[in-house]
């Protein structure tokens, strides 16, 4: 398996495009993104877990009961979400796509991301889809990935080539996310291509596995958004055998769609509102998968150790106090923390209690753009990982002014 370039287009069979409909102000943001696969696709998705749900999930649900879809439509710059007309206008949008591309608009994906509440016209994208089906590519990932963005400073693609019965597969992805992330899902579309043969049902099983691992383990602000989905369009063109069933060819499959969503889930922590690092904390030693997740997590949500990261303060005592709040019946005594980043690793707590270290060399290690948080609890097998970011000024700034 290996790291290829070519994000959602990376895959025989996609394409992809990205335009500015007018949906956002500044006319230079891209705010509309089409994917197409040449053929029919087996589909699976996953979606927040937030009681309030943008209009899109609920079309969405309905077109990709069949296990099938042929389209990914996406608009940024307006969640849809809490609109009177919401489900309408969430398969007007499905409809444009079969007006303009002839697939059929049960055929379609359909998802929005942006401001929540706000009145979404038609018009614009009615408008911009002679633009968006033209510029279609099999090379046109970036645009897409462009497209979706909203204060995501970067855009998020990714790729990977493995092989299955002696055919090469790929997988490849896009996403969106930086703000209004928590696990559970959050203010993310993930959206994800192969041209592997495999059911819906199989796809479906990978998919809701792999977020247990992956997009459920992230958390950036502890708000679990309206509008979250994470898509997968298989449609076959690899050539090799359909997977139907577990076995080798279902954990290759596995192991690709988690080393995609895993690198997604990397770029969406570290893109985070305001931040300037990526924290990584890995629990080892849990009694449990749940005991580890759940440890990793709760440091992961602490605001205070967010901050500390912030400032590149080693102060492991917010470590320790998020590890007690986690729910989890820890052993404190037995409790280990370092630091670890490009600059070297620094223990700075042993069996639960503070240990003598350099102070400049914990600094130094801190100020890297990527932070370790190593946990052994020393109690079992079992480990875990979570992502997040550090805690800035620049937060809050975006947030109190998010919809002007």
């Amino acid at each position: 398996m290996k790291h290829i370039d070519g994000g959602v287009c990376a895959a025989k069979g996609f394409k992809a495009s990205g335009v500015h409909c007018g949906i956002r102000k500044h006319t230079t943001k891209k705010d509309l993104a089409l994917i197409v696969s040449d053929t029919e696709a087996a589909a699976a998705a996953v979606y927040t877990q937030n009681l309030v749900k943008g209009a899109p999930i609920y079309v969405t649900k309905e077109n990709i009961s069949d296990g099938r879809a042929r389209a990914v439509i996406c608009n940024s710059g307006n969640a849809n979400t809490c609109n009177a007309n919401g489900i309408e206008i969430a398969q007007q949008m499905c409809a444009l796509v079969e007006k303009h591309t002839g697939i059929d608009k049960k055929d379609v994906i359909v998802a929005s991301t942006g401001v929540i509440g706000q009145p979404l016209s038609i018009d614009p994208i009615a408008n911009g889809m002679d633009e968006l089906v033209d510029g279609l590519a099999y090379g046109n990932s970036s645009e897409a990935a462009k497209a979706i963005m909203t204060t995501d400073t970067v855009q998020k693609e990714t790729a990977v080539e493995f092989e299955i019965d002696g055919k090469k597969c790929v997988i490849g992805g896009i996403a969106k996310g930086s703000g209004m992330i928590h696990p559970n899902m959050a203010t993310m579309l993930v959206f994800v291509t192969t041209d592997t043969a495999i059911s819906s049902a199989m796809l479906q099983r990978a998919l809701s596995n792999d977020v247990k691992d992956s997009f459920n383990m992230i958390s950036v602000d502890g708000d679990t958004s309206t509008n979250d989905m994470v898509c997968v369009m298989a449609n076959g063109m690899a050539g090799n055998k359909e997977i139907t069933e577990e076995g080798e060819a279902f954990e290759t499959f596995k192991k690709a769609l988690s080393a995609v969503t895993v690198s997604l889930c990397r770029k969406i922590a570290g893109d985070g509102e305001g931040a300037t690092k990526l924290l990584e904390c890995t629990v080892s030693g849990a009694k449990s998968e749940k005991e580890a997740k759940n440890a990793a997590k709760s440091v992961i949500c602490s605001s205070l150790l967010k901050a500390a990261m912030f400032g590149a303060d080693a102060n492991w005592g917010r470590v320790l106090c998020a590890l007690g709040y986690s729910g989890e019946n820890l052993d404190v005594d037995k409790i280990d923390v370092s630091f670890k980043s490009d600059k070297g690793e620094i223990l700075v707590c042993e069996n639960g209690a503070g240990v003598d270290f350099s102070e400049e060399k914990a600094k130094e290690i801190l100020l890297e753009k990527e932070i370790q948080i190593l946990v052994g609890l020393n109690d079992g097998p079992y480990t875990a990982t979570a992502w997040g970011c550090d805690l800035t000024y620049d937060y809050v700034r975006i947030n109190g002014d998010y919809r002007s």
